[in-house]
């Protein structure tokens, strides 16, 4: 308990010092002159003023505050490497070991592990969320143990204490890494994109690990190749797509002996491989309403180069006209679906009936098109339950549906599956939507999904949009 004396005065400070002015000046006076009772004068004096001031007596209940100390422990990846996690607990147990022995201090201990994602060890968030727990005025002091390796040092708080780092692994650890500084998100196919990538050796390196290294790149699942680069230096790598899609490139280093750890000597970099311009063959069955859809549709991107035909007098038809008074053009099927069936990215039925126009062979040539790495979509009618529907011939191998010849008419409106949502095919076609929404389909056919991912549902939530990979290649079916 202390006891302190406090004033809280009746009068201004600057008017009881004048009143205690003038009553000095005039205890001088009567003291000089040897007036009789000046010493009485002189103590009412004091009595008064010291009344004005209004003194009191204050007595506190006082409780010392334990200072605190901050303590951050990186648990991240890297520290695992080696011996560091063994040393990180010997100087946890030291830290608080010292503090314990320190008389009214406390020790707080925060552990930070990996950011989500890639970022990395976040120290400083760790430190900062930790001081704002506590009063600023009992921080005593922070101490960091970790790898040196702090990815939010911009982030690093107003320390009001000094700020203290115990730093795990040893001086002659060293380590390679592998670093892809630049690589684009897509590219078009046949032209060259470059890549930038970097070997970097980080701490004590052996004076024969210098110089060289051998980097490995492979593609996808082909034969890799080995090429040997420059450590420290920026390579400009020129790559060029095999095909279309998403292509999986592969960068490793080969592990040098002495390295902590080999889990960043390898990379894997998807780049997406898009076409300057889109071939399709869209062969139409029959005339109907909806092939002026799909031509207007694939002729309003420049991008796509079209070729479509459609199938005005079948070979059954039978009405008389001398074939050299038709001005209709032959078919050209053996050029489009046995010698340049691989020139085309996309080739779509429309309506399709196998009316001996194109042969069975030809049919399997368009089953091992898709099973090679090509692309199919069939828009199905109600010809897709019929005796000569493609079902009946060697492409239905490939399609991922079985038909049931149920045709259902009536209005409905096509809707997006949960899968369809998230499908890069469908993903967003909701946002492209008109004012209202889409309008309404007026036919669909009923199909049995047997494989594939269902990306939009018709009139009783059943399948619309069905999408497969087979092998290499992909299939939708449109059972509408």
């Amino acid at each position: 308990m202390n006891g302190t004396v406090i004033f809280d005065p009746l009068l201004a400070w600057p008017y009881l010092g004048a009143l205690i002015a003038v009553a000095a000046l005039f205890l001088i006076v009567a003291l000089w002159r040897g007036l009789a009772g000046w010493w009485l004068r002189g103590l009412t004096a004091a009595v008064l003023l010291t009344a004005l001031a209004n003194p009191a007596l204050q007595e506190e209940d006082r409780a010392p505050l334990s200072d605190i100390v901050i303590t951050v422990v990186d648990d991240s990846a890297s520290q695992s490497l080696g011996d560091r996690t063994n040393q990180t607990a010997k100087a946890l147990a030291s830290v608080q070991a010292e503090i314990a022995a320190m008389d009214n201090t406390e020790l707080r201990i925060v552990h930070v592990r990996d950011g989500i994602g890639d970022a990395g060890t976040l120290a400083m968030t760790g430190l900062s969320e930790a001081l704002a727990e506590e009063p600023r005025a009992r921080i005593a002091g922070a101490i960091v143990i970790t790898d040196g390796q702090v990815h939010d040092l911009d982030l690093a708080p107003n320390m009001p204490a000094p700020l203290h780092v115990l730093l795990t692994g040893k001086d002659a650890d060293w380590d390679r890494r592998l670093i892809i500084k630049h690589a684009p998100a897509f590219a078009i196919l046949g032209e060259e994109v470059m890549l930038t990538l970097r070997i970097e050796d980080q701490g004590a390196v052996p004076a024969g690990q210098t110089g060289e290294v051998d980097v490995t790149i492979a593609i996808d699942d082909e034969a890799p190749h080995t090429y040997t680069v420059p450590t420290g230096e920026d390579l400009e790598l020129p790559v060029t797509l095999p095909h279309g899609g998403m292509n999986v490139l592969q960068f490793s280093v080969a592990t040098a002996d002495g390295e902590l750890t080999d889990r960043n000597n390898a990379a894997v970099v998807q780049i997406n491989g898009v076409r300057d311009r889109l071939r399709v063959l869209l062969v139409s069955g029959e005339p109907h309403a909806g092939e002026r859809v799909w031509r207007n549709l694939l002729k309003s991107d420049p991008s796509v180069d079209l070729v479509h035909f459609t199938i005005l007098r079948p070979p059954e038809k039978q009405d008389g006209i001398p074939v050299d008074e038709l001005s209709l053009i032959a078919f050209p099927t053996r050029e489009l679906f046995v010698e340049k069936i691989k020139e085309f990215d996309l080739i779509i039925f429309d309506r399709y009936r196998i009316r001996g126009i194109l042969p069975m062979s030809y049919l399997e040539n368009v089953r091992d098109y898709v099973r090679g790495g090509g692309t199919v979509l069939v828009a199905a009618g109600p010809e897709s339950g019929a005796v000569d529907s493609l079902w009946r011939a060697p492409l239905a191998e490939v399609l991922p549906v079985d038909v049931t010849s149920r045709v259902i008419d009536g209005g409905f409106k096509p809707a997006l599956t949960d899968l369809g949502r998230r499908h890069p095919v469908t993903e967003g076609l909701e946002a492209l939507a008109p004012k209202g929404g889409w309008g309404r389909w007026f036919r669909a056919v009923e199909m049995i999904p047997k494989s594939g991912q269902v990306v939009m549902s018709g009139p009783g939530d059943r399948p619309l949009l069905v999408l497969d990979r087979v092998e290499e290649g992909r299939v939708a079916v449109l059972a509408s």
